[in-house]
């Protein structure tokens, strides 16, 4: 009983509720950005924050803290609710929700009410912390209809059919589940009870599917994917994204603080600075004649093919290859990359940096710290992160770090800030991941991993001075691409060296086990990152018209 009162009585991280360092600013007039409501067509939709709270469990999920359920509150007129709200205990309150409005001129309405709900699982007879009884539902949708959301109630009456509205099937998109919220056990068992976060199967630049909040309630491998879906924009204009002047305010108050480690050899540089000190292209077969590179590339070639028949490389002469490898601090900027998502109700803001050249790996062996020489080293690489931005309120939701072949997101509330709403990005020693907090950052076992050593510095760039907008998907006649973005090809020549002799050199004093967990990881690097082929430019990466690569 003790244990009990202890549990319900002790402050957990979800009675916090996350507000960013800073008010985010009355943003620039425009069309749709920030206004609140997003036209999708057919229906509006509206991103809500206000809840009440219907039922929490003190145990189990995530951290074994429990989740809890929320129902919006305070609806807009002719708003209705699609689903509740769900998020785990283990961290700050931070949810919404969509609310839908019928906005259809057609004798078949967008939206309609439940012809009557089944009862999924309920919490009565669960033995956990919880408060009160939970009973999960499914509206049952009339035909040519799908529920977008689930009802939760603490007693084992039906809800009443006005409590939630099912979204006609043209106007939905398939979803997929790929977080999850909550079990009664410490980890997901899929043979049991769930809650899982829910997004679009399809996601880019081009993708209509919406995030619409709610969560998908799934029993004991039973799941209700195929009777749920989210919203889809019809509206192919995408109005709700920002126009230029909003764009410029955005990356004032978000653009990344970026750290290089004090250590670091290789700095960025602008493209610029890399083709005007020096920077050749080079043609198969004419290898002895390679062609100085223009202001902006423009001599690159602009085809889409990469048969490996062009790539770029560092000066020729000795000393002015090493000076430009080291890059250039003070011409360093961003190169940003602006992104409808999830229907034109997110912004990605996806911020590229060039570095003329990437330096050796370093692995960690148990208590050694060994560099793995010409392994990971290789000229020309791009790095990114990436903003997402609520259309709704204009407000930063995540924070996308780019680490070698793939990345992760951040939520707001788990970033650290400086300058009022300015994330800190860290860049790791020599090979230039990105990563949200200081220190080690390892890639791999307990016992063998990379280092990726991040750290604070004066080596120093905010990404919103001197940035370049490079691409735009809604705003294509405002912006001009530059010629290099269109440079389909390696950024940097193919290395050919043997891997078995690097490891050779690495492996002369560690034991036989871990001689074997070494090369066990070096043979599991990216192609890039082992140096064999040479890197590609932003727009040839699959993030491009693609959501981000997730690890």
């Amino acid at each position: 009983m003790g244990n009990c009162l202890t549990r319900k009585d002790q402050s957990l991280p979800i009675d916090t509720t996350f507000k960013l360092p800073a008010p985010t600013p009355v943003w620039p007039p425009g069309d749709g950005f920030a206004s609140g409501i997003v036209n999708l067509g057919e229906l509006q939709v509206a991103q809500v924050s206000t809840f009440n709270k219907v039922w929490t469990s003190y145990e189990g999920g995530l951290s074994n803290l429990g989740a809890t359920i929320f129902e919006p509150t305070g609806l807009p007129e002719r708003f209705c609710m699609l689903g509740c709200y769900s998020q785990p205990n283990n961290k700050p309150f931070s949810g919404w929700v969509l609310l839908a409005k019928d906005n259809s001129s057609t004798s078949s309405p967008a939206l309609k009410e439940p012809l009557d709900y089944s009862l999924i699982w309920n919490t009565k007879s669960l033995k956990v912390n919880q408060n009160g009884s939970a009973y999960f539902w499914q509206p049952s949708p009339p035909n040519g209809y799908i529920a977008a959301g689930h009802v939760v109630t603490t007693t084992p009456d039906k809800p009443s059919l006005d409590k939630v509205r099912c979204v006609r099937s043209d106007l939905t998109d398939e979803i997929e589940t790929y977080g999850w919220i909550w079990g009664p056990g410490k980890s997901n068992d899929s043979n049991g009870f769930n809650l899982y976060e829910t997004r679009p199967r399809n996601r880019g630049t081009q993708a209509p599917g919406l995030l619409v909040g709610t969560f998908l309630a799934q029993n004991g491998g039973i799941t209700g994917a195929l009777a749920m879906s989210s919203l889809k924009n019809t509206n192919v204009n995408f109005t709700s994204m920002p126009n230029l002047k909003q764009i410029q305010a955005i990356v004032q108050v978000y653009s990344p603080i970026m750290y290089l480690h004090p250590k670091e050899q290789y700095l960025p540089s602008s493209v610029n600075w890399f083709f005007t000190n020096g920077g050749l292209l080079y043609k198969r077969g004419e290898e002895s004649q390679p062609t100085p590179i223009q202001p902006n590339g423009t001599n690159l070639p602009q085809d889409h093919n990469n048969d490996g028949s062009y790539w770029l490389d560092l000066p020729a002469d000795k000393a002015n290859k090493e000076r430009v490898k080291r890059g250039d601090l003070q011409s360093s900027k961003a190169y940003l990359h602006i992104k409808p998502m999830f229907g034109g109700t997110f912004t990605d803001i996806a911020c590229w940096v060039y570095y003329p050249f990437n330096g050796p790996a370093r692995a960690k062996v148990e208590f050694i710290t060994i560099s793995l020489g010409k392994i990971g080293q290789h000229v020309g690489d791009w790095e990114h992160v990436t903003l997402r931005v609520s259309n709704f309120d204009g407000e930063l939701r995540k924070l996308y770090f780019s680490q070698h072949s793939g990345g992760t997101w951040v939520d707001s509330f788990n970033l650290e800030f400086k300058n009022g709403n300015k994330p800190v990005v860290y860049s790791s020693l020599y090979g230039h991941a990105f990563y949200p907090r200081a220190g080690l950052n390892p890639q791999g076992t307990n016992s063998v991993g990379l280092r990726n050593d991040t750290a604070e510095s004066d080596l120093v760039v905010d990404m919103g001075v001197g940035y370049e907008v490079v691409s735009t998907e809604s705003l294509r006649s405002e912006i001009v691409e530059l010629p290099w973005l269109n440079y389909f090809r390696e950024w940097g020549p193919k290395i050919s060296y043997d891997i078995a002799e690097e490891l050779k050199k690495m492996e002369k004093w560690l034991p036989r086990k871990l001689k074997k967990l070494l090369e066990k990881l070096v043979r599991s690097l990216p192609n890039e990152l082992l140096g064999e082929e040479g890197p590609t430019g932003p727009k040839v990466k699959n993030n491009w018209n693609g959501d981000e690569v997730v690890h």
